[in-house]
C-alpha cells in the first residue's frame, strides 16, 4: 500500500477518502485538492468509523462536509505520508457489461473463433446492429461483483498464476448514497453520493466456460480474484461533477495510452443503470455501480498484463490511480 501523492487534483472543494498513518488503523477522511486531510471520525458528531457510515447519513453529512472544508482551523494534516486505501467498502457491487459501443465491437472481433466465416467488417457491422437494438430496447446488462476483489488505488495488483490473459478495464463508478429500490430514471441521480474510479480487471481466458458453452460467462472466475478491482483514490461528490455522461476515461500502461474515451460512448448512462438495477435489487449506501469500460483493452491491442506493468488510470475530475502488477509465483 503506497502513501498518498502530494498532488491530488479533483473537481470541487473536497472529496472523501479512507486513509491511515503508516502503522495506524484506517479512518474516514475529508481531503482537499491542496493536499490536506481531516479525520471525520472525530470531526462529525456521530463519529463515523468508515466512509460508508458517512454515506449512510449523506443528506445530513453533505452540508457539514462543506462547512468543514472551509474551516482552516480544523485538525488538518498533510496528505503526504498517509496511506490511501480503497475509499469505501461496499456491501454490493453492480457491474455493467457491454456498455460502451466501440468496446463491444472490438471484443466481438477479438473473440471470433478461428472458423468464423465473417470478415472483420461483417463482424463489426453485426455487433453494431446488436448495440443499436439493445439501446432501442433499453436493456442494460448488469452482473454482480465481490467486495473482496477491491484493493487500494496505489496497491500492487497480484496476477494469479492461473490467469492466462489478465486485462485492464478502467471504469467510472457511481457510489450510492441512499437505499434505492424501484426508482425512476428521472430520480435516480438523487441516490448517487458521488463518483470514483474502478479498474475492473478481467482474465479474458476465463470469461467463457470451456466445459459447457451453454453456461455462458463465468464472472466469478474471470473478474473476482483478490485485488482485481483497484478502487479510488477519492469519492468526489456528485454535485462537483457537471455531467457524468461527458467524462474522459484514460488508462496508460507503462506510460502509453491504451484507453482514452468519453463516457458519451456509453449505451446507458448512470441514471439509467441505477434505475435498472433498482427494479430488481435494493441498492444500499456505499454500494458501487460500475458503468462499463471503453475501447482499448489489452485483448484489442494483443498485449495483456505482465509482471512489472504499471497501470495509471484517470477519469475527468476524479483524480488518478496508479497500480503495479506482480505475477503470483506459486
Amino acid at each position: 500500500m503506497k502513501p498518498a501523492p502530494t498532488s491530488v487534483p479533483f473537481a470541487g472543494p473536497f472529496a472523501l477518502a479512507t486513509l491511515s498513518a503508516p502503522d495506524g488503523a484506517p479512518f474516514p477522511a475529508l481531503v482537499t485538492p491542496d493536499g490536506r486531510a481531516l479525520d471525520l471520525s472525530g470531526a462529525l458528531h456521530w463519529m463515523p468509523t468508515d466512509v460508508r457510515a458517512v454515506l449512510e447519513r449523506w443528506d445530513q453529512a453533505l452540508p457539514l462536509l462543506h462547512t468543514l472544508a472551509d474551516d482552516l482551523s480544523g485538525d488538518w494534516r498533510p496528505l503526504d505520508g498517509l496511506r490511501v486505501h480503497a475509499p469505501v467498502e461496499p456491501r454490493q457491487i453492480f457491474q455493467s457489461g457491454a456498455n460502451y459501443r466501440q468496446h463491444v465491437i472490438d471484443l466481438e472481433v477479438a473473440h471470433r473463433s478461428p472458423g468464423d466465416p465473417r470478415t472483420v467488417e461483417e463482424a463489426r457491422a453485426e455487433i453494431a446492429a446488436v448495440m443499436d437494438r439493445r439501446a432501442a430496447e433499453d436493456l442494460p446488462y448488469v452482473f454482480i461483483g465481490l467486495p473482496s476483489a477491491i484493493t487500494g488505488p496505489y496497491d500492487d495488483v497480484v496476477l494469479p498464476a492461473w490467469a492466462e490473459q489478465p486485462d485492464w478495464e478502467l471504469e467510472l463508478a457511481a457510489v450510492i448514497a441512499r437505499p434505492a429500490h424501484r426508482v425512476s430514471v428521472e430520480d435516480a441521480l438523487e441516490y448517487v453520493a458521488g463518483y470514483t474510479i474502478a479498474n475492473d480487471l478481467t482474465d479474458r481466458a476465463g470469461v467463457f466456460r470451456r466445459d459447457m458453452k451453454a453456461i455462458g460467462t463465468d464472472w466469478l472466475r474471470s473478474k473476482n480474484a483478490p485485488g482485481f478491482t483497484p478502487l479510488g483514490p477519492w469519492i468526489v461528490p456528485a454535485r462537483s461533477i457537471v455531467d457524468p455522461g461527458d467524462l474522459r476515461v484514460t488508462l496508460k500502461l507503462n506510460g502509453d495510452v491504451m484507453q482514452d474515451e468519453s463516457t458519451k460512448d456509453m449505451l446507458f448512462g448512470v441514471a439509467r443503470l441505477v434505475s435498472y438495477i433498482s427494479q430488481s435489487s435494493r441498492l444500499l449506501p456505499g454500494d458501487l455501480v460500475l458503468t462499463g469500460s471503453p475501447a482499448g483493452n489489452g485483448i484489442h491491442w494483443g498485449r495483456l498484463l505482465r509482471d512489472g506493468d504499471v497501470m495509471e488510470g484517470s477519469v475527468t475530475g476524479l483524480g488518478t490511480q496508479r497500480t503495479r502488477c506482480v505475477r503470483e509465483t506459486s
